[in-house]
């Protein structure tokens, strides 16, 4: 089966930063997290998908056809979200609507028109008077109505309450039920350890993990320990050291965590990535 996306050998280089050597793909119908501090390469990433920046190398493949070369009809399939997206300020979402839909064949009014009741959303308000969570809300709503087969979201629940959270999960993992693909990029990890199928890490302009989310979250435990508790031997195997309350907390690998006694956890996926970044290793 062609995957939804397939990305191979994609750099970037700006001045200060250098996209290398991106590659991943998309299964259809999965939840793809898409994760990294600021400035390692998320947006870099997805602007690149879509031709908002133009890649210096790489193949870009959406249901195996080259982006660079049918890149409107591809577009037609694909719904795009970002924190950072912005429409005419001062007019009505009715007009911004009726702009937006024009471009769509496949629009779907009645879905719109749900959304925008769920979202508890008034057509008659301008952008600028929307919050940001609104905001978001409204780009969702567009970017759900015109039957996208693959939403690229960037930061998507940046701005949400946890109680709209939780709403817009749902309706991801719906969606995906019915055979939809997200690519997902956040900073808020829980959402992740929510719905994410699979999970993609880029650090420093590079991938540097690609696998099934409960595959990545399993490979660590989490161990709690006080100064001087731990031995030389079991100090060489931490993977990064944060303090909390009560001491010090580390990443272990899963296959060490019988030569730890004491206080070992299961991981979840913001406690790893902070241990990974305080290292600097995989």
């Amino acid at each position: 089966m062609t995957n939804v996306l397939e990305v191979k050998h994609l750099c970037k280089h700006y001045p200060s930063f250098t996209l290398k050597d991106v590659n991943f793909s998309l299964e259809k119908g999965k939840i793809t997290g898409f994760i990294g501090r600021n400035g390692a390469g998320k947006s870099t990433t997805l602007n690149s998908l879509l031709h908002f920046v133009h890649p210096d190398n790489g193949e870009i493949l959406f249901w195996g056809e080259d982006v660079s070369v049918g890149e409107m009809e591809i577009k037609q399939k694909i719904g795009f979200v970002s924190s950072g997206m912005s429409y005419y300020p001062n007019k009505k979402l009715k007009a911004v609507t009726n702009v937006t839909k024009s471009f769509y064949r496949e629009w779907d009014e009645e879905a719109y028109q749900n959304y925008m009741r769920e979202f508890e959303l008034d057509e008659n308000k301008t952008f600028r008077q929307l919050s940001m969570g609104m905001k978001i809300k409204y780009a969702l709503a567009l970017a759900l109505s015109h039957n996208a087969e693959l939403l690229i979201l960037d930061e998507p629940t940046s701005g949400l309450d946890p109680v709209s959270r939780e709403n817009l999960l749902e309706i991801f993992m719906s969606l995906c039920d019915r055979g939809k693909t997200i690519l997902f990029s956040t900073h808020i990890t829980s959402d992740l350890d929510k719905c994410a199928d699979n999970i993609i890490y880029i650090r420093n302009g590079q991938i540097v993990e690609r696998s099934a989310l409960s595959e990545f979250v399993n490979t660590y435990r989490l161990v709690e320990y006080g100064e001087n508790e731990l031995t030389p031997e079991q100090m060489d195997k931490l993977i990064g050291k944060r303090r909390n309350k009560s001491g010090w907390t580390s990443l272990i690998r899963s296959k060490e965590a019988a030569n730890f006694p004491g206080n070992i956890s299961e991981a979840d996926l913001d406690g790893i990535m902070v241990h990974l970044e305080s290292e600097g290793k995989v």
